[in-house]
């Protein structure tokens, strides 16, 4: 991908910056519509050789219009074609209006919707709402919705599956079910989080030749993960590395009867490349974790102000949280974490603890998932999803540093800037997953990336090891540690 591919806007700023670009390159907008219709037409003929029967439905918006362009474009290529129109067609105007007339002057007819027959085609474009959705969408598209939904066609969505929301990625009432979607001039930050995994098929970027222009006139605060970054970040080591050039990392946590969770984080750490790796954790825990993995070294803590204090001290960085548990012992240590002054991985555990006594720490990075997302915030898990940037900023905002907000559509967020991950997968619904981030996040710090940096390659490479491991494996019955070995083959 180019370096301005990467880039995610609201809809409201492809609206308001394609004008502009359009104007400043001397283009009429409806050239770009039938660039965009071509665009769809391309990815029909492209991944869906064999359809010989398309139907297009259409809204009454440009979405609409871009429909029309590929009903078009579809005849004239000998197909059989069928166009839907919910609305009056004679009430498309602009663009819009002017491509409808292109349609009816091939000697296409426009019909209104037939829910009384299964809809039998070969495929099904759906240009019906487009990102201009804001409220839930009525019920005369919702039937058609549904219809389409039932049909059993593969339906390819332009620019957005008509339903879902292009700027949080929540689905408004109900949302098409697209094998693929085909976004334009600027991708829609709303593809890529919450809800629209499970409805956009594979995403296409076509910059209908002015994306390079757009981005350089609509900056943007939000992102996908560059992978490019993250690979020049973990350039190979100097032959002359040594254990103490590679950082100190020391885990607290795994109170009684909670060892696994500082296991699995410990050794994400360890295995991500941190130099040494030191564990802090309840006195009957230490034989398990030192079998389970001997390079740790693992020490009792049993309230020793001196002894906590000198463990701090001799690390780079803290990872503290799994297994962390809510006791005196638990409190402790999240009490005494806080005065080193040092960077720091929170999750689990300790950000219920933070709940209760909150704090504004810029060398901090938490990772919550939706329901810790929604304690910290003092709200519900449906808040935070409907909108999972507004949650990420607002966590930013009350807690500082860099917030990883967990979840399909892992988002970053360091304040000024949104990052999102687009790798991951539905066997990570396990426990113990949380734990392998922290750890992994936390031995890139030690090594001396910074806490945005470290945040978005620990998240990118958690999620891509897990599609590693389910693309060889299947992804039920993924556990945790099953990451290990593919985490460090992305690492070198």
């Amino acid at each position: 991908m180019k370096a301005h591919e990467y880039n995610l806007y609201k809809a409201e700023d492809v609206r308001l910056g394609e004008k502009e670009v359009a104007k400043s390159l001397n283009l009429e907008m409806y050239t770009l519509m039938e660039r965009a219709g071509q665009a769809v037409f391309s990815r029909i003929l492209d991944g869906f050789p064999e359809t010989h029967s398309l139907l297009v439905c259409c809204g009454g918006g440009n979405n609409g219009g871009d429909g029309y362009i590929v009903a078009s474009l579809a005849k004239q290529a000998g197909m059989t074609v069928t166009l839907w129109q919910v609305g009056d067609p004679e009430k498309l105007t602009g663009d819009a209006g002017r491509a409808r007339d292109a349609w009816l002057e091939l000697g296409g007819e426009i019909l209104g919707p037939d829910l009384q027959r299964p809809l039998q085609y070969d495929m099904i474009v759906d240009a019906l709402l487009g990102t201009g959705l804001s409220g839930m969408v009525r019920e005369d598209y919702a039937s058609l919705i549904d219809a389409m939904n039932a049909s059993g066609a593969p339906v390819l969505a332009v620019d957005i599956p008509s339903g879902l929301c292009a700027d949080t990625g929540t689905v408004l009432g109900c949302v098409v079910n697209a094998v693929g979607t085909v976004s334009f001039i600027g991708l829609k930050r709303g593809l890529f989080t919450g809800q629209a995994a499970e409805h956009t098929g594979e995403i296409q970027f076509a910059g209908l030749g002015v994306d390079k222009y757009f981005a350089e006139q609509v900056p943007a605060i939000c992102s996908l993960i560059d992978t490019e970054e993250i690979s020049a970040a973990l350039s190979p080591r100097s032959r002359t590395a040594h254990k103490g050039s590679n950082g100190r990392a020391l885990c607290l946590g795994g109170d009684r009867g909670m060892f696994g969770a500082i296991r699995l984080a410990s050794e994400a750490c360890a295995r991500t490349g941190a130099g040494l790796t030191r564990v802090v954790t309840q006195p009957e825990n230490v034989p398990a974790i030192v079998g389970a993995c001997p390079e740790l070294m693992v020490y009792d803590w049993r309230g020793n102000s001196n002894e906590i204090n000198d463990h701090l001290e001799w690390a780079d960085i803290i990872a503290i949280g799994p297994g962390l548990g809510s006791s005196s012992w638990g409190r402790s240590l999240l009490g005494y974490s806080r005065t080193a002054e040092k960077p720091m991985v929170a999750d689990a555990d300790c950000l219920n603890l933070l709940v209760k006594t909150p704090d504004f720490n810029n060398k901090r990075i938490i990772t919550p998932h939706p329901g810790e997302a929604a304690r910290l915030l003092a709200t519900t898990v449906e808040e935070v999803e409907s909108d999972r940037f507004k949650a990420a900023q607002r966590l930013q905002h009350k807690y500082g540093g860099v917030v990883v907000l967990k979840g399909a559509g892992t988002l970053v967020h360091n304040g000024r800037h949104c990052w999102v991950c687009q790798a991951g997968n539905p066997g990570m619904a396990t426990g113990g997953m949380g734990d392998v981030l922290t750890g992994v996040i936390a031995g890139l710090l030690a090594q001396g990336l910074p806490l945005p940096l470290a945040a978005r390659a620990g998240g990118w490479i958690h999620s891509t090891a897990a599609d590693l491991c389910a693309e060889e494996k299947g992804e039920r019955g993924m556990l945790a540690s099953d990451l290990f070995p593919y985490i460090r083959k992305l690492l070198n």
